[in-house]
């Protein structure tokens, strides 16, 4: 007798539809999975086997041939344990064939037949839905997580006989609701700008990034706020869209964090110096999100810039400048979102104290410092901010301004830039390229000077330029302007132009 179950496989975090075919027939007992599958589903054999007579089932004693189709597609992960045991019961009999023409299956099996969680359940369930499938079988710690899909019949059981019970009829489904919302983001429930004291240059810096998407390096000595600074970044960035929480739910499904509902914060990820290229952008032998799709709609902190390998820094430069990375693993090609915010911090020297006469620094030393940072991934730093000591009257005078405030000016901002990039791909200013920031965005007469001046002495490439306008812009959306202004420009080349690490000591 041959069954048919449709489950999923995750493809970068697109879902494929499989098809799991069995085939039982006369012969000697055997059973045989095919169709390019992993180590862990050809595994499946023993868990599914130890499953279904655990669950009180008999296990058919005849040649037995499961076929996960497509066959060019590779499967991989213990996601396809449940669908192959409901196909097994099927072929045999034991689950009626028709209540499995209208779902999909997902789940791993433990040799009791308990159904254990698995990752990238909300992406298959977007995948059910699109398929036009009805319902869809999880395990009961994801059912509210699978139950973000509008229009889909959840299923969640805690072991295979519950599954047969509920395909056969035996068992009414429970209703299943949406995951809750998990509670405020300690990060951005605790931090905020009114800590900040001094820094008032650096805390403008701070809303047009956060008004236009903007990458950001703060350098500095230690100890003088740059990490602090940037913790405070996430307070101040627009809530998350429905479409936007959706697709960070989803990286983090996919990458195994497990979600305890739709994200509600933008995520803010600091990885350590040590971090290998493939932890930063992605990859493994089954390529796994990195940190740059982890900050997806977010924030990603380098703290310590110039103590990352060359190699990890390197690797940015296509999220940044993309929006999207690619992985290639011999014939399989893995792409993952990566619009992320990067905001980096950064000592202006070995030692950290430069330009102050305790730097004891060497030119060399200065040198290597640099060198440390390439030309090409500085230039795709829309802002540049030397942090400067705060002075002792600033420590002890009122905080310049709070989160709350700074929020409501990037909100504006923002929905200035949105009514006018409606219609376009890009959702804020920094995401315009070249064509649209033709189009976007209105310089005054006058504006355009600084931006010639800049380039023809060398100190803006063509997309250094391009840079500049779109930080021009934001400023003057903060403005309330339409027209970008000569003052929103030289304030924009002004924070371009400040001192890259290492150039004050060098003077």
């Amino acid at each position: 007798m041959l069954a048919r179950v449709t489950t999923f496989a995750i493809d970068g975090l697109e879902p494929r539809r499989v098809t799991v075919e069995v085939d039982l027939r006369a012969g000697l007992p055997s059973f045989t999975i095919v169709g390019l599958a992993d180590r862990a589903v050809r595994e499946a054999r023993e868990r599914v086997r130890a499953a279904v007579l655990n669950s009180g089932f008999e296990f058919p004693l005849k040649r037995l041939t499961v076929n996960l189709a497509p066959a060019a597609l590779r499967k991989a992960g213990p996601g396809f344990d449940l669908a192959i045991a409901c196909g097994v019961l099927a072929a045999a009999g034991r689950l009626p064939a028709e209540a499995l023409e209208r779902i999909a299956v997902f789940g791993e099996l433990s040799l009791g037949g308990e159904v254990r969680p698995v990752r990238g359940v909300l992406a298959i369930a977007e995948g059910t839905a699109r398929a036009g499938l009805v319902g869809l079988v999880v395990p009961r710690e994801h059912a509210p997580e699978a139950a973000l899909v509008d229009g889909l019949q959840v299923l969640g059981a805690g072991g295979l006989g519950e599954v047969a019970a509920l395909l056969s009829g035996e068992a009414a489904p429970a209703p299943v609701p949406p995951a809750a919302a998990p509670p405020a983001h300690e990060l951005g429930a605790t931090v905020d700008l009114a800590d900040v004291r001094g820094h008032a240059s650096v805390l403008g810096a701070l809303t047009i990034a956060a008004a236009g998407g903007h990458n950001l390096l703060l350098s500095g000595p230690p100890g003088v706020g740059k990490t602090m600074l940037a913790r405070r970044l996430p307070s101040i960035l627009p809530p998350l869209g429905r479409a936007e929480a959706l697709e960070v739910t989803r990286i983090h499904s996919v990458a195994g964090l497990m979600p305890r509902g739709l994200a509600t914060d933008r995520p803010f990820r600091a990885p350590h110096h040590t971090i290998s290229p493939s932890g930063l952008v992605g990859g493994g032998s089954s390529p796994l999100p990195g940190e740059v799709s982890l900050a997806h709609n977010g924030v990603l902190f380098l703290d310590e810039l110039s103590e990352f390998p060359r190699p990890c820094l390197e690797a940015l430069r296509q999220p940044l400048e993309d929006g999207r990375v690619a992985i290639v693993r011999g014939q399989r090609t893995a792409v993952y979102p990566t619009r992320f915010m990067l905001v980096a911090a950064t000592n202006p020297c070995p030692c950290g104290h430069a330009p102050a006469r305790r730097c004891r620094c060497t030119e060399s030393d200065l040198a290597r410092h640099r060198r440390r940072l390439s030309g090409p991934l500085l230039d795709r730093l829309d802002l540049v901010v030397h942090v400067q000591r705060p002075r002792a009257a600033d420590l002890a005078r009122a905080a310049v301004s709070t989160s709350a405030a700074e929020r409501d000016r990037v909100l504006a901002a923002r929905e200035r830039q949105v009514a006018r990039l409606r219609g376009t791909p890009a959702t804020c200013n920094a995401q315009m390229d070249a064509a649209l920031l033709r189009r976007a965005v209105d310089l005054a007469p006058g504006a355009e000077a600084p931006l010639r001046q800049a380039y023809e002495r060398g100190e803006l490439s063509a997309r250094g330029r391009d840079r500049a306008v779109r930080v021009a812009r934001t400023i003057a959306d903060l403005d309330g302007a339409d027209r970008v202004a000569r003052r929103h420009v030289v304030t924009a080349l002004g924070y371009r132009h400040d001192a890259a690490p290492g150039e004050e000591a060098a003077a």
